[in-house]
């Protein structure tokens, strides 16, 4: 008797050799370890006769994929948001949809930090000025940042990786106050030491802010020229959660007029491009969307991303399943 057939899965970008074994255990897997990443067109044909698809957010999954590839059954998304799946579309076609939360949360808030401090205390300023050879010696004036220790760190978004982000404030002595969709629970206020308030009283109030919400269209240019100018003159805005949670242009008008002090940002509207104003700037710290770039965390996350795709395949629940009702349609 011929064993049962396994099904197919297409892997979309390079993954570690570990979840590559995994899925071969239980798949038939086609990955594309060269990493180039796939035309719509390129994607649609290696799905054609696909049951699993395990993608990266680089990768858009929307209606007009969906129906190039009837048998596709599960998506799994190596990425905790998962803006460029139409969820909804995958639903309608009884299609299981699967993201990475929990497994990042410490290392995006690490690089939240760490964008924190490198904008307050000026690091790739006074770094390039190093590079170039211009240092000549102290000067009691000489590139002066701002404290972070005893600011107010307002935190947008008090999700795990936002809790994450105020638990490290803690070390810094810092006041943290937080807007949310909806207020955390008491306890969780008391062990964080933070403090609900409105996204407007956030704005005024805060020395930091820090942007840690999903994106989606309630989302969309949550920080706009408007929100911008409420902020304190020597603000520091941080995002490091999605691009177009913030106008990037309207961003770059008040990084140039010195509406805030400065900014640090991981990630941008369009990316990998971004707008060419910000690398004028002086006044903002720049990275490619390195959250969750720890070898540790991006192997837990193809792992993560791993399994939850087995499972879907195999007639379990993914432990990470972003549309549950799917399930009732089976």
């Amino acid at each position: 008797m011929n064993p049962p057939k396994k099904p197919r899965v297409v892997v979309t970008r390079e993954v570690f050799d570990d979840a590559i074994d995994y899925l071969s255990t239980h798949c038939e897997v086609h990955a594309n370890q060269v990493d180039a990443p796939y035309s719509p067109e390129a994607l649609a044909a290696a799905l054609a006769n696909a049951q699993g698809l395990m993608c990266a957010l680089t990768d858009k999954v929307d209606a007009a994929l969906l129906a190039s590839c009837p048998q596709l059954q599960a998506v799994a998304n190596i990425a905790v948001g998962y803006n460029n799946i139409d969820v909804p579309a995958c639903t309608a076609r009884g299609i299981q949809v699967t993201n990475t939360p929990g497994v990042l949360d410490d290392s995006t808030a690490d690089l939240a930090f760490a964008l924190m401090l490198a904008t307050a205390r000026r690091i790739t300023e006074v770094e390039s000025y190093i590079r170039q050879g211009a240092w000549t010696g102290w000067k009691l004036k000489q590139w002066l940042g701002v404290d972070v220790h005893h600011a107010t760190l307002g935190i947008v978004g008090m999700g795990r990786i936002g809790q994450a982000i105020a638990k490290r404030a803690q070390g810094f002595d810092m006041r943290v106050i937080y807007h949310n969709r909806k207020r955390v629970a008491p306890d969780i206020e008391q062990r964080l030491s933070a403090a609900f308030v409105s996204l407007g009283d956030l704005l005024a109030q805060s020395d930091f802010i820090i942007l840690q919400v999903p994106y989606a269209p309630e989302t969309h240019h949550l920080i706009g020229a408007a929100e911008l100018a409420m902020m304190k003159p020597g603000a520091i805005l941080v995002n490091s959660t999605r691009g177009g949670v913030v106008d990037d242009k309207a961003l770059v008008e008040a990084l140039k007029k010195g509406v805030i002090r400065g900014a640090g940002l991981d990630v941008y509207e369009g990316e990998p491009k971004l707008d060419a104003g910000f690398l004028s700037l002086k006044n903002v710290v720049l990275v490619p969307h390195i959250g969750s770039s720890t070898e540790a965390t991006r192997r837990a996350m193809a792992m993560t991303a791993a399994r939850n795709l087995v499972a879907a395949l195999s007639g379990e629940r993914p432990p990470n399943l972003v549309n549950g009702e799917v399930l009732a349609l089976r």
